[in-house]
């Protein structure tokens, strides 16, 4: 009989041990059913009124007794005061089914009051309204909402915002350094800079050796005019040309400003021509020349008749002063031109078949000209200067050659007749 009742207490006891292993398996079960929910679904905010948190109601008559013990008015503002109460009509409603149609009336005008026009109440499947989730979350950050508090207009205050005014502008000024400090350019012609760069920075350059630009004009000046010399007609005289372009891509040329000064540098004519035909380039870069400038100039005629009296019986001075006269459709005997583009010893020193007269000067004269727009009074004077530094030699030279001439031109019909 005992190994009986053992039996069946062993059968008992694994009876026991099964219905104990369903139990537990049973919870796991829920367990992972509850795991394998989305977080979303926890964290999702509350949307029926019922499910709002005790807590929260609590902490909200906390804060208003100790604003009460305090004697201070309630920091929470009007619409978190409104939706609270709005909250609680709404649990009051669901626990009361009975007053359920008449309390959802009241509460959705409440609602309305508080929350604002984009957020809308919602209604439920029971019929009771569900807040906007900002509106209840006003309520709660009820400790944040506070006045704002004025700034006293102080002395430090007015110091320090000068300070920060300071700072702003030295940074600014950091940021955006002026063109002075870009030009660091040592022992560079003011002039070179300005054919290079521009006008600008040769004035910053200008500024930073001290030299000014009338300054600059003064010393070209000094070298190429002698002061109270005479101002008329002399036997020498230098002319200059300045040209535009006409035609399609402003090829051919024309002449728009002539220029003649005396032996001394004086000038003596300087005219204007109004163009012949319709200007295509004006070469304002290398001529000087604008559209106001000719628009109201003389007449070509006349500029040649005048050009031509006064070069009648004198020697002409130029530089490649060819080109001068055939602008003017002009002609001058050869024995009186003086070429400084073709006088042999300037070729010499500058050490090139056809010299500019920008390199004569500057390796002859010691003066710069033409660095930009060019001055056919300026050009004129140039090549004045530079022949009355050769006359002699020049001179010179020609007389020696024309009594060669003669000498030849001499002994021919002599040794014909012997």
């Amino acid at each position: 009989m005992a190994t009986v009742k053992q039996q069946e207490a062993k059968r008992s006891s694994k009876k026991k041990r099964k219905k104990m292993g369903w139990r537990k398996a049973a919870g796991k079960d829920v367990q992972r059913k509850v795991r394998s929910r989305s977080p979303a679904t926890r964290i999702l905010p509350p949307k029926a009124p019922q499910e709002f948190s005790t807590n929260w109601k609590a902490l909200q008559e906390l804060l208003l007794q100790k604003a009460v013990s305090l004697k201070v008015p309630s920091p929470a503002p009007p619409e978190a005061a409104q939706t609270s109460q709005a909250c609680s009509e709404a649990r009051k409603k669901v626990k009361d089914p009975k007053s359920q149609e008449t309390a959802t009336k009241k509460k959705n005008r409440s609602v309305e009051k508080t929350i604002p026009g984009d957020q809308v109440p919602k209604k439920d499947r029971n019929g009771g309204v569900t807040l906007a989730m900002p509106a209840c979350r006003a309520s709660s950050n009820v400790k944040e909402a506070k006045p704002p508090e004025k700034r006293k207009n102080n002395s430090t205050g007015n110091k320090g915002s000068d300070m920060k005014q300071k700072r702003k502008k030295s940074e600014a000024e950091e940021e955006h350094p002026s063109a002075k400090a870009d030009i660091w350019f040592d022992d560079v012609d003011p002039d070179d800079i300005e054919a290079a760069i521009g006008p600008e920075a040769a004035k910053v350059a200008r500024e930073k050796l001290g030299i000014t630009e009338n300054t600059a004009q003064r010393t070209t000046e000094k070298v190429l005019v002698k002061e109270k010399a005479f101002s008329g007609l002399t036997r020498a005289v230098a002319m200059d040309c300045e040209m535009v372009g006409v035609g399609p891509d402003g090829e051919e040329s024309i002449v728009a400003r002539v220029s003649i000064v005396n032996q001394f540098g004086k000038c003596i004519y300087d005219k204007y021509v109004k163009p012949r035909e319709k200007v295509t380039d004006y070469r304002t870069m290398v001529s000087g020349i604008r559209p106001k400038d000719i628009k109201n100039g003389e007449q070509f005629k006349v500029v040649q008749k005048e050009v031509m009296e006064i070069l009648k019986g004198r020697i002409l001075v130029g530089h490649a002063v060819h080109n001068d006269l055939k602008i003017l459709f002009l002609d001058h005997p050869k024995k009186k031109i003086r070429d400084t583009q073709k006088h042999k010893p300037f070729k010499r020193i500058v050490k090139s078949g056809r010299p500019s007269l920008k390199l004569l000067c500057e390796k002859i004269l010691n003066v710069k000209v033409q660095t930009s727009e060019h001055c056919s009074v300026q050009d004129a004077q140039a090549a004045m200067r530079l022949y009355t530094l050769e006359k002699k030699r020049w001179e010179a030279e020609i007389r020696a050659r024309n009594t060669t001439q003669k000498s030849a031109t001499e002994q021919k019909p002599s040794s014909l007749s012997t």
